[in-house]
C-alpha cells in the first residue's frame, strides 16, 4: 500500500490551501479543482493496486508506471511521449547525426506508424519507402496497440539483420518490404553545381546543419564563382529536427526581419527570433522545393522565406507540423518529450495541420516524349531561299556532317524490337528540373545568360 499512501499524500498536498473561508470566489474554484484532482489520483491508486494484486501475471511496478506515463503523454498529441533511459540516449545520438536502424522518420496515425519521410541514402530510402506510407505490421506483428516508441524500438536492431514491414499505401493493396538494418550516418547538407545554379539539399536539421550550409555554400561559390545565377534549396522529405538549426538556415539567407515566433500557453513565454545582417546567397534568386515529407523545421524555413518573398516555394503541400516539442530530462528515468508551443511564420500563420502551400505547385511526374508525325519545314521546300549564312556552302562543313552521319552506328535490335545496347533510363527529377528552369528564366529576363547542362 506504499504507492496508495504516496498518491494520497500527493493529493492531500495538492488541495492544501492558505486561503481562509473568506477567500474570494476564484480561490473556492481552485479548491474544487484540487478536490477533483485528489479524487482522480485516488482512482489511479485503486486501479494500480487492483492490477498488482489480481492481474494474471505479476507485473513490475516500473513497467506499469512507465506505461501510465506513456499513456498520459501520448493521449495529448502524436508528438508528446515518454522516453525511458535507453530511448533518451538514442534520441541524443540521433540529433548528433548518426544512429542505427532503417532510416525513416515516423509518427502515429490511426494506430499505425506513418512515415513522415525516408532519409536519403538509407535502407528505407533504397527500399522505396515513401512519405505517408502506413506501416501496419512489423515481422507479421500488428503495430496497433503499440506506442510510437515501442514500434521504433522494434524497427531498430542489430546491424545487418532483416525486418519485414507491411506497407499500406494509398491506392494500392498492402504489400511487404524486407529491409536490412544498417548504421545510419546522416550527411545533413549536400550541394551540387547545376551549370550556373547552386543546388543545396538539407536532409534533416541536426547539430551539423548550420555549419554544413556554410561549408556547402562556400564550396558552390568556389566552384561556380561570381557567375552563379541562383540557388535551389531542396527540403523535400526533410522531417525537421532542431529549432535553432532551422532558424540559423533562414538567417543565412535573409538580411533582417522576423524568422519565426513560438507561442505557448502563457503569453509572457512568447519568443520571437530575428535575423542578423548577412546573406550567403548575395540576394540571388532562390527556389525552395517542398513536399508532403517536409515537416516541422523544414516548414519553418519554407514559411519564413515565403513570407519575406526571399524565395519561390515550389512542389507540393508540406506535412503540417506546427508545434514545438521540449525535451525535459527526468533524472534517473530518461526524459519526456512535451509539446510546449506552436510556431508561427513571420506573417503570423500557424502551419499546424495546414502545412505550407507552394507558390507554384509541381507534382513529381515522369515526362515521356510523344511521337510526332514528320513535318515539312521551309528548308524542305523546292527552291527555298537560303538564310545568307556563308557557312552553309562550306565544303568542310558538309564533309563533317556527312562523316558524322556515316559514323553513327545503327543499334542492334532485340526480338522484341528494343535496343540491346540502349542505356538504362536514368530517372529525371521533374520537380528539380522545373526549379532550375524557373531560375534560368529569371536570369534570362534580368539580362544574364545562363548555360545549361544535361
Amino acid at each position: 500500500m506504499k504507492m496508495r499512501k504516496y498518491l494520497t499524500a500527493l493529493a492531500v498536498a495538492l488541495i492544501v490551501s492558505p486561503f481562509l473561508s473568506t477567500a474570494p470566489a476564484w480561490a473556492a474554484e481552485t479548491e474544487k479543482n484540487d478536490a477533483d484532482t485528489y479524487r482522480l489520483l485516488n482512482l489511479f491508486g485503486d486501479v494500480f493496486e487492483r492490477v498488482r494484486s489480481d492481474y494474471v501475471e505479476k507485473p513490475t511496478d516500473e513497467k506499469m508506471i512507465e506505461a501510465a506515463i506513456t499513456g498520459m503523454l501520448t493521449a495529448l498529441d502524436p508528438h508528446s511521449s515518454y522516453l525511458n533511459a535507453k530511448s533518451f540516449r538514442e534520441m541524443q545520438v540521433n540529433t548528433r547525426g548518426e544512429f542505427g536502424g532503417l532510416g525513416i522518420r515516423v509518427t502515429m496515425e490511426g494506430g499505425y506508424v506513418k512515415v513522415i519521410s525516408p532519409i536519403d541514402d538509407t535502407p528505407a530510402f533504397r527500399a522505396g519507402i515513401k512519405p505517408s506510407d502506413l506501416i501496419t505490421h512489423l515481422n507479421g506483428e500488428a503495430v496497433q496497440g503499440l506506442t510510437l516508441n515501442k514500434a521504433v524500438e522494434k524497427m531498430r536492431g542489430k546491424v545487418g539483420s532483416d525486418i519485414k514491414l507491411t506497407i499500406l499505401r494509398e491506392g494500392e493493396k498492402p504489400f511487404d518490404v524486407s529491409i536490412t538494418r544498417a548504421v545510419i550516418k546522416i550527411t545533413s547538407v549536400r550541394s551540387l553545381a547545376e551549370g550556373k545554379i547552386g543546388y543545396l539539399r538539407i536532409t534533416s536539421f541536426n547539430e551539423q546543419t548550420e555549419n554544413g550550409v556554410k561549408k556547402e555554400m562556400a564550396k558552390l561559390e568556389k566552384e561556380i564563382g561570381a557567375e552563379m545565377k541562383g540557388i535551389v534549396l531542396d527540403l523535400r522529405n526533410n522531417p525537421g529536427g532542431l529549432l535553432d538549426q532551422s532558424i540559423a538556415v533562414v538567417d543565412a539567407f535573409i538580411e533582417k526581419g522576423e524568422i519565426v515566433s513560438t507561442r505557448s500557453r502563457k503569453p509572457e513565454d512568447t519568443q520571437r527570433f530575428n535575423a542578423k545582417p548577412g546573406d550567403l546567397a548575395r540576394g540571388l534568386p532562390m527556389v525552395v522545393l517542398i513536399n508532403a515529407g517536409s515537416a516541422s523545421a523544414s516548414e519553418i524555413v519554407a514559411g519564413a522565406l515565403q513570407d519575406h518573398r526571399r524565395a519561390v516555394i515550389m512542389g507540393t503541400k508540406s506535412f503540417g507540423k506546427g508545434s514545438v516539442q521540449t525535451i525535459m530530462p527526468l533524472p534517473g528515468h530518461g526524459a519526456m518529450r512535451l509539446t510546449t508551443a506552436r510556431y508561427f511564420t513571420p506573417s503570423g500563420r500557424s502551419i499546424q495541420a495546414k502545412g505550407i502551400d507552394p507558390d507554384i505547385e509541381v507534382l513529381q511526374s515522369k515526362v515521356e516524349p510523344l511521337e510526332q508525325p514528320k513535318r515539312r519545314h521551309e528548308a524542305d521546300l523546292r527552291n527555298a531561299l537560303d538564310n545568307g549564312d556563308k557557312k552553309k556552302d562550306n565544303p568542310d562543313a558538309k564533309k563533317d556532317k556527312k562523316k558524322k552521319k556515316v559514323a553513327e552506328p545503327s543499334a542492334e535490335k532485340s526480338k522484341n524490337g528494343k535496343d540491346k545496347d540502349a542505356k538504362k533510363e536514368v530517372p529525371q527529377d521533374y520537380q528539380l528540373a522545373r526549379a532550375l528552369d524557373l531560375l534560368r528564366g529569371l536570369a534570362l529576363f534580368s539580362g544574364k545568360v545562363v548555360t545549361t547542362t544535361n
